[in-house]
């Protein structure tokens, strides 16, 4: 599976990040450990990932991977 998909990281992820790499086709998004690509990835249905992307990270740590931004 995941050697015919074309990954990639977020734009907002380090060189040397430890960040998640996400790969998406037309009927499922697929995302997986930057740092063991060798691991399986986790799939979702395209609906599940639009209704995640709300949810997602917004601020970057110290090592230039996203982290969760503080809740109001």
């Amino acid at each position: 599976m995941s050697s015919t998909l074309d990954w990639f990281k977020s734009s907002y992820s380090a060189e040397q990040g430890e960040c998640v790499e996400i790969a998406a086709a037309p009927a499922a998004v697929h995302i997986r450990d930057s740092k063991d690509t060798t691991r399986p990835a986790l799939t979702v249905s395209p609906g599940t990932w639009t209704a995640f992307l709300p949810h997602a990270v917004t601020t970057r740590g110290p090592d230039g991977c996203p982290e969760r931004s503080p809740r109001a």
